[in-house]
């Protein structure tokens, strides 16, 4: 078990030696829709790649789900067939958002073995997963 400070310190370690092995500035926040985002998400059991609408606006997360909906046989093409699309997704927090994305289980943030595999899942999917918003970022935001 590791103290809060020791966890911290370890998701800080992964994410410096992330950004050493692949050195470049992803999309990430800065989709250019507001509470539209792609999202890297590691814990002590997972490994996420996401599309992820978090607009408190039930209207507005819909449309955007329902966008992601209409464009989910190119999505399985582009980036995996084994995409979830979960349009009322559960945040620790609490908060719903809606969700497509894709997950890498049975890894762990404290166990740096397994650092190796989500360095390579992240890069792998983001990637396509980025490529897939800018290919598409026109349609889903119209």
């Amino acid at each position: 078990m590791f103290s809060k400070e020791q966890s911290k310190e370890i998701r800080q370690q992964f994410w410096i030696f992330f950004g050493k092995r692949y050195p470049r500035k992803w999309i990430l926040y800065n989709t250019g829709i507001k509470d539209f985002s792609l999202k890297f998400d590691f814990d002590t059991k997972k490994a996420i790649v996401a599309i992820e609408s978090a607009t408190s606006d039930e209207i507005d997360r819909a449309y955007y789900f329902d966008k992601l909906i209409s464009l989910k046989n190119l999505l399985l093409q582009d980036i995996s067939s084994e995409l979830i699309f979960d349009e009322h997704y559960l945040l620790p927090s609490g908060k719903i958002v809606s969700r497509c994305y894709l997950i890498l289980e049975n890894v762990s943030i404290h166990n740096k073995n397994t650092w190796p595999e989500v360095f390579d899942f992240f890069n792998i999917y983001m990637s396509k997963t980025e490529a897939f918003f800018i290919e598409y970022k026109d349609y889903i935001e119209a």
